[in-house]
């Protein structure tokens, strides 16, 4: 099992040495990013890592948002995550988070301490995977036939923020799945259906009329419910686009959550 550690944060003194030392004395791989909402979403998506360190420095209310996409940031669930921090920004960090649960270790680093506690989770990761392998389980359905179902809705976008933005209108209602690319949506629709799916109408290499084109004219794809998101500038283009390919409207962005919600109650119900 390859075990990956992703170390962001504020303090790059901090986070450079201990990305020195991950790899020297340890031999983890190790991934780096800015302490962004996109940065920490993209490598997070890309990298999967089992263990995140986020090196605190000089922080503010609003530098410790980004770090709550940890939360529910890959498709493991929530990350592991270790904040190094003096006593300052560990209060602010406690103060602010929306993580449920987090290992604090003090400045300066005990080397000793981390490794010790990387080992531990490292022995907890591989048993978790062996036993998820290995264990028979048994399921006892016990909720009536009638439960209210969630929905799961697919949002195709090259836009991180805005990706992250409409994550967060539909949380509270939907099961969400974010991806970047026509590409990467063709990826996951060959793993699970969406009930909907929201479309960037514009972006690079395969734009949103050709992504639904091709939806269209794959039989197990055909007809799930497309609603574009489209720039106002785009709106003529979109209009030719739903006369020729009959998808389920479109919503103006930057998207208000309102219109968002009601346009997915009249596609879903």
């Amino acid at each position: 099992m390859e075990f990956k550690i992703l170390v962001t944060g504020k303090n790059e003194e901090v986070a450079s040495d201990l990305h020195e030392h991950l790899v020297t004395d340890k031999g983890y791989t190790v991934v780096r990013c800015e302490p962004t909402n996109a940065a920490i979403f993209d490598t997070l998506l890309d990298e999967s890592p089992e263990v995140v360190i986020i090196c605190l420095g000089e922080e503010t209310s609003e530098s410790i948002k980004p770090f709550d996409l940890l939360k529910n940031g890959t498709h493991k669930g929530n990350c592991i995550t270790i904040v190094i921090a003096n006593e300052k920004d560990e209060k602010l960090f406690l103060r602010y988070t929306r993580l449920d649960r987090a290992y604090l270790l003090s400045r300066p680093v005990s080397l000793d301490a981390l490794y010790d506690k990387l080992v531990s989770i490292e022995s907890e990761v591989a048993k978790e995977q062996e036993e998820s392998q290995t264990r028979v389980r048994e399921f006892v359905n016990e909720r009536p036939e009638k439960e209210f179902k969630r929905k799961h809705i697919l949002v195709v976008d090259d836009d991180t923020d805005q990706l992250l933005q409409i994550r967060e209108l539909l949380r509270e209602f939907y099961d969400v799945t974010l991806v970047r690319s026509g590409n990467d949506a063709f990826k996951f629709l060959k793993k699970k259906v969406p009930d909907l799916i929201l479309l960037d109408y514009l972006m690079p290499e395969k734009d949103g009329s050709d992504v639904a084109k091709e939806l269209r004219e794959t039989e197990e794809y055909a007809e799930i419910p497309i609603v574009f998101l489209t720039g106002m500038t785009e709106r003529n283009a979109i209009l030719d686009i739903l006369a020729e390919l009959k998808p389920q409207g479109f919503i103006i962005k930057p998207v208000k959550k309102s219109e968002l919600i009601a346009k997915i109650i009249d596609v879903l119900g």
